[in-house]
């Protein structure tokens, strides 16, 4: 059974690990991952492919933004961005067989598949079956997620003891201006949840009180909700949500 394991819902989880660039945490980075641990937060961390065919933790398609180098992740192996460090600390960038063998079950795992597509298409499979190779021996609780529904189709084939989840929103324009209308308006409604055997969302905050998310609420789906940066923020989002992923703030950690 496709069942999100309870330790998802005890305490908040760090968005991309326990980030800080003022303490020498870039996010993503081991450093924030063991600032996670060490505060007793579950984790969220995102998921990229190298050249090789390795899973990476790191959230964009460039390097630019976190790194001092440029260009598309997927053009470089897993060794050599294993040599990249990440701006902001002393970490470079990890593969998740190191972040599974770092984390050793101490805290839930929580997973974003980044869509390989380009179009939330079905143009995908190798980043989830690099994932599933190494979660396969995970002893710990883990989850996986992720914004193109076709990833959470092929995990459900390729690992279905992971429980599988899809990252939602309202996908409107301005965030999504190269995703085609249709495509948007088809995800907007979530229409792939059954299909992807999923039993969870993790859905946008400000979108919490759309309709189809309290449908999916009332059918026994688990609603997580990103990306919270307040305790105000907080309250708010869990009059709908059983679980937040957060940042910026240190959220409460439940007695």
């Amino acid at each position: 059974m496709n069942r999100l394991p309870d330790a998802f819902l005890k305490a908040p989880i760090a968005h991309r690990a326990l980030h800080d660039i003022t303490a020498g945490r870039p996010e993503n980075s081991p450093a924030a991952i063991e600032a996670a641990c060490q505060a007793g937060y579950g984790i969220e961390i995102d998921l990229q492919l190298s050249s090789d065919g390795q899973a990476m933790v790191f959230h964009d398609y460039d390097l630019k933004r976190l790194t001092d180098q440029t260009g598309p992740v997927r053009q470089r192996s897993a060794a050599e961005l294993g040599q990249i460090r990440l701006k902001g600390g002393t970490d470079t960038i990890p593969t998740l067989a190191q972040v599974l063998q770092q984390v050793a079950g101490r805290t839930p795992l929580l997973i974003e598949i980044k869509d390989q597509d380009g179009a939330m298409g079905a143009n995908v499979g190798a980043l989830e079956a690099a994932a599933a190779r190494v979660l396969g021996d995970y002893a710990g609780a883990v989850a996986v997620m992720s914004f193109n529904p076709h990833s959470m189709i092929a995990m459900a084939g390729l690992a279905p003891d992971v429980p599988r989840g899809l990252t939602t929103c309202d996908f409107n324009a301005e965030d999504w201006p190269l995703l085609p209308p249709g495509t948007r308006t088809r995800l907007r409604d979530i229409p792939d949840y059954d299909a992807a055997k999923a039993c969870f969302i993790s859905h946008e905050a400000c979108d919490l009180g759309a309709t189809r998310v309290a449908d999916l609420k009332a059918r026994g789906a688990v609603i997580l909700c990103w990306t919270i940066k307040s305790a105000e923020a907080e309250t708010e989002a869990r009059q709908v949500a059983h679980n937040v992923t957060f940042e910026g703030y240190s959220a409460a950690i439940p007695a």
